[in-house]
């Protein structure tokens, strides 16, 4: 998925100059294309690709700035998902940026991969508040 994800940015960024940087802000770039995808059709068939490629870009995302890493989804996770691959983060849970980005696709803005990335254990940090008084976030 890291070389299909690889591939994807390569692509779309020769084509459409997209700033697609591995950068959880880059995220929102995602949710704006899938927006952009559905203004031209309502199949998600006819995107297929396209969503596939956006959801391998998310998850490598988490993999790169987060140190979550591929997987293949056992039989249960995937009839949960819908997705055969997924991320696993770093305290075990598994993730679905692909099936998300479908879901983006499908159910509007209320599905944002961007706000995905909130979720995602380790994004949390001090606060220059807490940090300067020596206090810890949980």
């Amino acid at each position: 998925m890291s070389r299909h994800a690889t591939d994807f940015v390569s692509r779309a960024t020769a084509r459409a100059r997209l700033p697609l940087d591995y950068s959880v802000t880059s995220l929102r770039i995602v949710d704006r294309v899938v927006d952009g995808l559905r203004r031209t059709t309502d199949d998600p068939f006819a995107v297929r690709q396209a969503l596939q490629g956006l959801g391998a870009y998310a998850g490598e995302v988490f993999v790169r700035g987060y140190g979550a890493r591929w997987v293949d989804f056992d039989e249960e996770t995937h009839g949960l998902f819908q997705q055969p691959v997924g991320i696993r983060s770093m305290d075990g849970r598994a993730w679905n940026p692909l099936g998300k980005v479908v879901n983006r696709f499908e159910w509007g803005a209320a599905e944002s991969v961007h706000e995905l990335s909130f979720l995602f254990p380790g994004r949390v940090r001090a606060s220059p508040l807490t940090a300067c008084a020596g206090g810890r976030v949980r």
